[in-house]
């Protein structure tokens, strides 16, 4: 007995025209023209950016209807140059402590200030991809070999196994992003004068 189309049952010939639908992996990037490429990278590590918590710390606040929100205007941009940090409690042995807009932060490591990841020579503008990676899977300053380690609270200890792919995405998203100078100021070192 053959069995024709007509004879199969209805959930089986939606399947089969299922199956018969668009491929499951995405086009090839030899298929893709390469500022839809790019833009899809950009995207894509823009929302790693955003649920990796980026802006958490290296974006100035502004107080909302709803308390803290993210200031528009200085996204990314790293602790707020020429801001002054507000007055340390006396005894605050055995705390971290972090500024209001949460940009600045004070342990026993001394006083770190959030970088600028904005795509102005004074945040990452003129880095490599490279350096990126180095500084994020190494936890090296602007990402050079030889420098001082990325201090608390920069958690790039999470970011050691990022997959490549995702390292590129985040990279080209910083680098399209608005440039905003901001010169941010050196950590101080534990006991050292704010």
């Amino acid at each position: 007995m053959s069995t024709s189309p007509t004879s199969l049952p209805p959930f089986a010939i939606l399947l089969l025209l299922a199956s018969c639908g668009a491929p499951d992996a995405p086009a090839t990037t030899a298929d893709t023209p390469p500022a839809v490429a790019e833009a899809a990278l950009i995207e894509r590590g823009g929302y790693l950016v955003g649920i990796m918590g980026c802006n958490d710390c290296h974006s100035p606040k502004i107080m909302g209807p709803q308390g803290p929100q993210l200031d528009p205007d200085r996204l990314l941009s790293g602790y707020p140059a020429g801001q002054p940090l507000p007055p340390m409690p006396v005894n605050n042995d055995g705390w971290a402590l972090m500024s209001m807009d949460l940009t600045a932060a004070v342990g026993p490591w001394g006083t770190s200030f959030a970088a600028n990841l904005t795509s102005d020579a004074t945040g990452i503008g003129n880095w490599t991809e490279e350096q990126f990676e180095r500084a994020l899977r190494h936890g090296l300053y602007k990402g050079l070999e030889g420098s001082r380690p990325l201090l608390p609270p920069m958690p790039w200890q999470n970011l050691v196994n990022m997959k490549p792919e995702d390292m590129k995405a985040v990279f080209a998203y910083l680098k399209s992003t608005k440039p905003v100078e901001n010169v941010v100021p050196a950590p101080i070192p534990p006991g050292g004068a704010m």
